[in-house]
């Protein structure tokens, strides 16, 4: 692969070295023969402006000009040759008499015929602006170059007057190396091109590629046969070390076979195979011992780069840390889980108390008294109505019946009522559940009463709210709650240390929901999902 990128580097930059020069040599020839037309049409024409021998139009027999007066200047005057043959005509005016002088063609046609530095396909010419030869074609030699139209992109680069160079197809639509430039005098305007084939320029490429596919079907050859003499001397050792990898691999760290060593390299090899060996042991052992959680044991790194054992170290501290916050979480779950149930019997008892003792002792006094009086009984039938009302307030309190016979939505409404009654708090509840085909499972439905349950009785408590919003909606994979009331808001980090936030998030854990709280002032939200489909797992 070495061989093969330095041979296509190598031959890329001599194919454009090669190139480059080529271009240089023929833009020099072109720049050359460019400039002696150049010098030699401003000889004549100066010649001509000195000389008085010189021919009027249509003097001779040749040329068939239009009768039209010309201005003094240099024309190209081939069109009107009835040979074709190149003409360059000077025409200047004097004693009000217009005068012409050809310059002799043959004097162009050396320039250009000269050939040194052109190799064998290489040739200058020039380009008339009705894009026919002006010059012999050194390729069409029986050929009037008039004859030969030459619409190529060099001659339509230069006669737009731009200077150039590159690879196009010739008037013969055969790829060459050319540059082009424009010769302009006076009213003359003829391209001129330098021009070599292809296949010439790259014939010593071909040549080199040859060479390189030699050398590199050689090299290749000699490391193949190196290769397959190396093999016998590291082959056997090499695959002896991967049966031993091999039974690492496994599992198995204490495979002791022996094997053939013929260098001093490869009995290091081994030798650092063995050390492996004993190292992953160490850890394995070590591991084994965190996997049955005897987090007590010990282990001794192998190095100060021994990476396996001191990831394995601090697996073993990481463990004894999560099982001691275990230990001390699982001490607060049940102190909450006392702390709540003491609540609840707190405030039961603190309701039956207030609430049922002092009517069931009215009632009590009205009876021992023997009351005969129409109003007084009126009143005890009141009471009796007052204790079978303030014990349906606290069964609902405590477990709804509606919620078994009619689901969560109608419990909370009715709790919403009652809680509306006693406390005179506005409170907008929005029940979306789906009427038919509902997916809510009764333990779902006991956690939204508990949490909607602990949700008002925290704005009741603290929240100084005047409305409270909650909205309950049922779609195909989940169940929404969502809570708002405008009371003064809380902190949101002291308030995930409170019970009531605690119990709200472990039962929205339990029943694998999400839970988004958000809390400002004139702004309390708690967004709940509980998911349908994993309610069950």
């Amino acid at each position: 692969m070495v061989v093969i990128i330095l041979s296509v580097t190598f031959y890329n930059q001599f194919s454009e070295v090669l190139q480059e020069r080529i271009i240089q040599q023929l833009n020099s020839i072109k720049t050359l023969k460019q400039n002696q037309i150049d010098k030699l049409i401003q000889s004549e024409w100066q010649n001509f402006n000195s000389s008085s021998n010189s021919k009027t139009l249509g003097d001779s027999i040749n040329f068939k000009l239009p009768n039209k007066v010309l201005k003094a200047g240099i024309y190209d005057f081939t069109a009107y040759n009835t040979t074709h043959e190149l003409t360059i005509g000077m025409v200047n005016v004097k004693n009000d008499t217009q005068n012409i002088k050809f310059i002799p063609y043959h004097k162009i046609k050396n320039i250009l015929l000269e050939r040194t530095g052109m190799g064998e396909t290489g040739e200058s010419y020039i380009v008339g602006e009705d894009f026919r030869m002006r010059s012999q074609s050194r390729f069409f030699k029986d050929s009037l170059p008039h004859d030969i139209i030459v619409k190529t992109i060099g001659v339509a680069n230069a006669l737009e007057g731009k200077y150039g160079k590159g690879l196009y197809k010739d008037y013969r639509n055969v790829d060459v190396y050319g540059v082009y430039g424009l010769i302009e005098i006076s009213e003359l305007k003829l391209a001129i091109l330098s021009e070599i084939d292809k296949d010439e320029v790259e014939a010593p490429l071909t040549s080199l590629k040859r060479r390189l596919f030699a050398l590199i079907f050689l090299i290749m050859g000699v490391a193949i046969f190196l290769s397959l003499f190396l093999t016998r001397i590291i082959a056997n050792p090499v695959l002896n070390m991967k049966n031993s990898l091999k039974i690492m691999a496994d599992g198995n760290y204490t495979h002791t076979d022996t094997f053939a060593k013929n260098s001093y390299e490869i009995i290091e090899m081994f030798n650092a195979l063995d050390s492996l060996k004993k190292s992953l042991k160490g850890a394995v052992d070590f591991s084994k011992d965190i996997g049955n959680m005897n987090l007590n044991t010990n282990y001794s790194l192998k190095s100060k780069n021994d990476a396996l054992g001191k990831s394995l170290i601090k697996m073993r501290d990481k463990l004894k840390e999560f099982r001691n916050n275990e230990n001390i979480s699982r001490i607060n779950a049940k102190r909450l889980l006392v702390e709540g149930l003491e609540n609840e019997r707190q405030r039961l008892s603190r309701e039956l108390h207030d609430g049922l003792g002092p009517l069931l002792t009215t009632l009590k006094f009205f009876i021992d008294n023997k009351v005969e009086d129409t109003s007084l009984r009126f009143e005890m039938r009141k009471m009796v109505d007052d204790t079978i009302s303030e014990i349906r307030i606290m069964s609902n309190a405590l477990m709804p019946s509606t919620i078994y016979d009619f689901g969560v939505g109608a419990a909370l409404a009715n709790y919403i009522a009652d809680v509306k009654k006693a406390w005179g708090i506005s409170i907008k509840f929005e029940n979306l559940l789906k009427q038919h085909n509902s997916k809510i499972t009764k333990n779902q439905e006991i956690h939204i009463f508990r949490i909607s349950q602990e949700l008002i009785n925290n704005t009741l408590k603290y929240a100084e709210a005047n409305t409270i919003r909650i909205s309950l909606s049922e779609f195909d994979d989940f169940i929404s709650l969502f809570y708002f009331d405008d009371g003064k808001g809380f902190n949101m980090d002291t308030a995930k240390t409170g019970s009531g936030i605690i119990n709200i998030k472990e039962r929205v854990e339990i029943c694998n929901g999400k839970i988004k709280i958000n809390s400002k002032p004139g702004s309390t939200t708690f967004d709940i999902e509980f998911s349908i489909k994993n309610e069950n797992n």
